[in-house]
């Protein structure tokens, strides 16, 4: 690297550290000379994230200062005290990151989601840690009774004081009275905001969540009371949450008098969504969507439908799936990404409500130690999550479920070594009493599912068979010692490359990973190295080490964006 030089004097100062100057435009050096550990390099000035940074040219040599402090080496030579600006990076703190319509309808301070992980995997605790910290966290209702998301819903409405908060609306195609019964409690509890996942296609439920309570203001202006943040990976699903509520179903819920003719009337006026997550490859429900081709095309759609149908609000598009280090943040927003949203990375900290075993797990994983597995809720469609495949069996033993249920009819018409099989290593009971044990499930939660069970022994055998799916994400996130080979555990390859990232830091251990923290460094880092690739987009020659970004502490953190 070159050396630094002051301009505007001709006394030598041979450093890499900082010196603070009443007047730091005026280039006047302190009378006593000082050391090269008295003044910062580009790598310290890249970290000081709220000063701007002057790097100036000087025949060969630059000198690098900001307002308030001037780093610099001065050059011995008097013949080169001639100088111009040679680049400039403005200041750049992680609350300038994202879309500010975004921040601003939400109450947010930082561009940053905590995606609802179901089973409550994103529980109350990261919920209310994020929001105290100006981010928002959606707690993943899915898969849970309505009694554990009431009691969230009573935790979160206590505590958060107005702090922005959500809930998780997962799409469940073989389950819609519990859909429906969510929607009924996020309604008399009036939750305004939740995150709209999995869904293939629009459904009353969440039709009548969204234009419920929709009217007009004193002004003439449509206002949508709940909000509604959809998390998509296919461009035909977008465009029926970036379109208002088709008529269809509005019309339905008009008749059943779940709306009213206003909210019915009012429907055409906003969008089905008011902000939209682009989900790549990301753990659970996932289409592995590359990132970079993904998100511009969801923008580019998002601004079709927003000139077609004219929208006073505009919708705004995050950015899911791979957003676990800095640069894959920053990349994000360089994009044209509103927000982001981390999920996999979220489940190894302390507050995530899964097991120790679970978070040992996470933290030890690579990259290529994820695989695709059949999903409980939607197993009879064929559709996969994804999940861990390193220290588990699960995406095996599943994968052989599903092979089973479309090669044969019932239980019966399995053979004899299966039915073994099954029963020794998968329920560790007989597939009778197992089916006794469903059908309870069942009778409590949507008995329905056994009257068609029992009329139809195929799908008795589904129900058995979501059976060891379902149970095997609890037997995770319970921590079952004698289960652990059937652990469910849904994440994406952004964790191996977080703990590729933090290897050699307080963050390798999960026992120091703290949502918050690892949030607020990922925002951070970020910031440091978008300055380092403006410095390098104006050709100021930099070496592998300057802007390199470590996590820090919280304290750290504190002094650095206070």
């Amino acid at each position: 690297m070159r050396p630094l030089i002051v301009v505007g004097t001709n006394k030598p100062i041979m450093s890499s550290n900082a010196i603070d100057f009443s007047s730091a435009a005026s280039g006047v050096l302190p009378e006593k000379d000082v050391s090269r550990a008295d003044f910062p390099s580009i790598h310290d000035a890249l970290y000081q994230i709220d000063k701007p940074i002057y790097i100036i040219e000087n025949n060969r040599h630059q000198a690098v200062r900001y307002k308030g402090k001037l780093p610099l080496v001065m050059s011995r030579s008097e013949e080169e005290q001639s100088s111009s600006s040679s680049a400039y990076v403005p200041p750049l703190l992680p609350e300038s990151f994202g879309d500010p319509v975004f921040k601003k309808a939400h109450g947010l301070r930082y561009p940053l989601v905590a995606g609802a992980m179901a089973n409550g995997i994103t529980s109350t605790n990261i919920v209310e840690e994020m929001g105290q910290a100006g981010m928002i966290g959606f707690f993943g209702a899915g898969g849970l009774s309505l009694d554990k998301i009431e009691e969230a819903i009573d935790r979160l409405q206590s505590v958060m004081s107005g702090r922005p908060f959500g809930f998780n609306l997962i799409h469940s195609p073989y389950d819609p009275a519990l859909e429906s019964a969510t929607v009924d409690l996020y309604l008399r509890r009036e939750i305004r905001r939740v995150s709209a996942a999995a869904y293939l296609d629009l459904t009353l439920p969440l039709v009548r969540f969204r234009l419920k309570g929709i009217h007009r203001d004193t002004d003439g202006n449509v206002v949508c009371p709940n909000q509604v943040v959809a998390k998509v990976s296919r461009t035909e699903v977008a465009r029926k949450f970036l379109s208002p509520a088709p008529r269809k179903i509005v019309a339905a819920l008009l008749n059943k008098n779940l709306i009213t003719p206003e909210e019915a009337d009012l429907s055409q006026f906003v969008p089905m969504a008011d902000d939209l997550t682009a989900e790549a490859d990301s753990g659970g429900h996932t289409d592995n969507r590359p990132a970079l081709a993904l998100l511009p095309t969801m923008l580019a759609l998002r601004d079709e439908l927003s000139s077609q149908f004219g929208y006073r609000r505009p919708i705004c598009v995050g950015l899911a799936g791979g957003i676990a280090t800095p640069a894959s943040v920053a990349a994000a927003f360089a994009m044209g990404a509103a927000f982001v949203l981390t999920g996999s990375i979220n489940q190894s900290c302390i507050e995530s409500g899964t097991s120790d075993m679970v978070r040992k797990m996470l933290s030890e994983a690579g990259q290529a130690d994820v695989t695709m597995a059949p999903s409980a809720d939607m197993f009879e469609m064929g559709v996969k999550v994804q999940v861990l495949k390193r220290g588990t069996m699960f995406p095996q033993r599943a994968a052989k479920l599903y092979e089973l249920y479309s090669q044969y009819g019932a239980l019966e018409d399995l053979p004899p070594d299966q039915i073994q099989l099954l029963e020794r290593t998968y329920f560790k009971k007989s597939l009778d009493e197992e089916w006794r044990q469903t059908r309870h499930f069942f009778l409590g939660r949507d008995p329905s599912q056994i009257s068609k069970a029992e009329n139809d022994p195929r799908h008795r055998m589904a129900l058995v068979f979501r059976s060891y799916l379902g149970q095997s994400s609890l037997w995770a996130k319970n921590g079952i010692p004698d289960r652990m080979i059937d652990y469910q555990i849904w994440c994406g390859p952004s964790i191996g490359a977080f703990n590729e990232w933090v290897r050699g830091s307080f963050l390798e251990k999960p026992e120091n990973r703290k949502v918050v923290t690892v949030s607020l460094n990922l925002l951070a880092g970020a910031a440091v190295i978008t300055r380092r690739g403006w410095l390098a987009a104006q050709g100021v020659p930099l070496s592998p080490e300057d802007g390199q970004y470590k996590p820090l502490t919280m304290e750290q953190l504190q002094e650095m964006l206070k």
